[in-house]
């Protein structure tokens, strides 16, 4: 039986406080967690299967063009090889703007250099490498001249999230104080551990493939148009995936094409993308370059508020990095422009990467507001706290609840935030100067629609099943707690399936909405379940109290002798109602950070960095926390050590892996200190929460830069601030 919830109000029923277990919000580890450190879980290029072929893509060594013939006869002379693929449907470009598009096919056309459009089949790796890399094809490129590949020259079309309110200029003219700067960002790799990995299986009528993906309720009907299979024909299974970041949102390559030489070949096949390959066609976060205007009166409030911006992609994509989305509400100003601008150049695919839009858009604003702070004479948190609007200033709608003040005032007393006057190099430890710096976080708040299977078994145990994944955020431990504490049992009772789509529809892993969305499915069906407990001890359902396993109560008695030797199962289906027409909604923080600057080299070094979260309602102490702290080390690198490099010749990526791609490492991380400010927000989700996944990294790299310059006194406007940019900008 199928339980629906459409939220189109507050779900004030606060159902997850009904439980006795006591087991919600607490610091549960991960179940799965022995598996995954002793090798035991599998991930998608490690099932086992007999007689594997093995896959390995070929790539387009030019930018622009088509590919005009491809000597097969050659490569299925080399020694094991068994087929060469070329289907349009293989070279189709991905829908790495967001999962749910279907791939856009063009038969051998070339869009980016480094683009797959071919796979060599072989008995073994090494073959299908060796022929790969030896494959024998023609074609005609395009004038490297006459493509764009520079989005500052390139044409441009507006994109969304623009806004026009008041006169800007005339308040930037009129304003007591105001800044007008302009920042630049370079572009993002996701840069996750697992490659891109794919085994598909045809028995002749169904297609089974386990790949890493992050979204099987889309990836499934994009899988299916893609081969022209109908959904029933196809299943996609992904039951464990090392890190996604936005990568492995929608299909890639490796997935179509190991599909495509399994239903050719009538054997399983493999494929698994090199780490440059990865690089090289997996999408990117954009480029960006950005323009911030801030105006204030005489009290430090806004009157003017401009966040201008200018992303890229390729022509035809419809994906536009969002920077703008929470500038469009964190801070009033009655004269408003947001503009949004996509310049069109032939680089790979530009898509969602780890917290699209907030992590380029918020480092920017919060550096702006720490030169709009000096400017004025007023202390940085004080200027936010002064500016938090009471409703969304662009649509004029309440907010769910609102975290932001919380978050900056404990963070502040936490990391011992000096609110006294600043000025650059007061602080200097030998060669280094010492500085902090500060910045608010924010990140819209989504749900989707999802559905998840809860069964209590007739032996007392229960078991959750959803195609949802867990892409290391924590979902199994999450599901396991809202199922126990629901259902009155002991979490090494509840077995949860993830990641198969011939389970129910989940909501995928993507956007920070995956723990709230499905979690309230499973709550829903849950509630389904004690509902007709209830009924069976002839009790009011408000009455009811479950722990351990038993009825509590006068005559306490236990689920099996309750069920009477028969399962119960129900299914719940959350689904978003009216009520993101009623209300806008986001998890909120603030960020602290101190630094330490080389005077002779400009090296950068973060000393210690403390970040208070607000996001409704926990449901795992552990995770969240583990969330948070992932995405303040993505902050240091976007402050510090990560950019793309493209060749301006002919637009190839030139640093295309883990060596020459610089993410933080353990000696870039230092202590990391996160806050909980736990709240209720029943008009977010049914489960009270708020995501959480992306929100870490919603604005930490502004803080760095803030504390770089209360170091050094180099006010930098370019990420990732390398020490030859700090040392340039250093005042003598």
């Amino acid at each position: 039986m199928t339980v629906h919830f459409k939220q189109d109000e507050p779900d004030t029923r606060n159902l997850l406080d009904q439980g006795s277990q006591g087991v919600i919000g607490t610091a549960m580890s991960r179940p799965e967690g022995l598996a995954k450190v002793t090798g035991t879980a599998p991930y998608s290029a490690e099932y086992r299967f007999d007689d594997c072929l093995v896959g390995v893509l070929v790539t387009a060594p030019f930018t622009k063009g088509r590919i005009t013939g491809i000597d097969k006869e050659t490569a299925l002379a080399m020694d094991g090889v068994v087929a060469v693929i070329d289907d349009s449907r293989m070279t189709a470009r991905p829908a790495q703007g967001g999962a749910g598009e279907a791939p856009q096919q063009s038969p051998r056309q070339i869009c980016y250099y480094g683009q797959p459009f071919a796979l060599v089949v072989a008995t073994s790796f090494e073959k299908a490498r060796h022929a790969a890399k030896h494959l024998p094809f023609s074609y005609e490129a395009d004038d490297v001249s006459d493509i764009p590949l520079d989005p500052e020259t390139a044409e441009t079309e507006a994109g969304d999230g623009g806004m026009q309110a008041g006169d800007l200029a005339h308040a930037m003219a009129t304003a007591e104080h105001a800044v007008d700067v302009s920042y630049t960002t370079m572009g993002h790799a996701s840069a996750a551990m697992e490659p891109h990995a794919a085994i598909a299986q045809w028995d002749g009528g169904r297609l089974t493939v386990h790949a890493s993906l992050q979204m099987p309720n889309y990836n499934i009907s994009e899988l299916a148009d893609a081969l022209d299979l109908t959904e029933d024909k196809v299943r996609i299974v992904s039951r464990y995936v090392g890190g996604g970041f936005g990568s492995k949102l929608g299909l890639s390559e490796e997935t179509t094409a190991a599909a495509l030489a399994a239903m050719e070949l009538g054997k399983p096949v493999k494929v698994v993308m090199s780490r440059q390959q990865v690089f090289q066609s997996i999408m990117r976060r954009s480029e960006s370059s950005q323009r911030v205007r801030l105006a204030v009166d005489a009290e430090g409030r806004l009157t003017g508020f401009g966040h201008e911006a200018r992303v890229s992609n390729l022509p035809g994509e419809e994906f536009a990095e969002p920077v703008l989305q929470s500038s469009a509400f964190l801070y009033a100003g009655e004269n408003r422009l947001l503009a949004l601008d996509v310049a069109r150049i032939h680089q790979m695919t530009a898509g969602s990467v780890r917290a699209p839009g907030e992590a380029i858009g918020m480092p920017v604003l919060e550096a702006a507001m720490d030169c709009l702070a000096e400017e004025a004479g007023i202390d940085p948190v004080e200027l936010r706290l002064r500016n938090i609007p009471e409703k969304d200033p662009g649509k004029g709608l309440p907010f769910t609840t609102h975290e932001l003040a919380d978050c900056l005032k404990k963070g502040a007393e936490a990391f011992g935030w000096d609110s006294g006057p600043r000025k650059p190099r007061q602080n200097r430890d030998g060669e280094w100067w010492i500085g902090t710096g500060m910045a608010s976080a924010a990140r819209v708040h989504n749900v989707a629609e999802a559905k998840a299977r809860v069964t209590l078994n007739a032996d007392g145990t229960a078991r959750v099943q959803s195609d949802m994944t867990d892409i290391g955020t924590g979902t199994y431990a999450i599901l396991t707690q809202i199922a126990a504490e629901m259902l009155g049992l002991d979490p090494a009772n509840v077995m949860v399936e993830l990641g198969d789509t011939d389970f129910p529809r989940g909501p995928g892993s993507g956007g920070s909405w995956g723990a709230v969305s499905i979690g309230s499915a499973v709550v829903i069906a849950c509630d389904a379940i004690r509902q007709s407990l209830a009924k069976k001890a002839g009790i009011d359902a408000d009455d009811l109290k479950l722990k351990d396993g038993k009825l509590q109560g006068s005559q306490p008695r236990s689920l099996s002798e309750l069920l009477d030797g028969g399962n119960m199962s129900e299914e719940g289906h959350y689904e978003p109602g009216d009520i993101s027409d009623d209300y806008t909604s986001s998890s909120f923080g603030a960020f602290f950070a101190q630094v330490r600057v080389n005077r002779h080299t400009g090296e950068t070094r973060v000393d210690r960095m403390l970040g208070a979260f607000g996001f409704g309602r926990v449901l795992n102490e552990k995770t969240a926390r583990s969330q948070c702290l992932g995405g303040m080390v993505w902050c240091i690198g976007s402050a510090l050590t990560e950019a793309l490099h493209f060749d301006p010749v002919d637009g190839h990526l030139v640093n295309c892996d883990l060596a020459e791609y610089h993410v933080p490492v353990h000696r870039d991380v230092p202590d990391l200190e996160v806050m909980l400010v736990e709240s209720r927000d029943p008009a977010a989700s049914a489960v009270q929460g708020k995501g959480v996944g992306e929100l870490g990294m919603c604005g930490g790299a502004g803080a760095i830069a803030n504390a770089v310059y209360n170091a050094c006194g180099a006010r930098l406007f370019e990420f990732p601030m390398t020490p030859d940019k700090v040392l340039a900008d250093m005042p003598d």
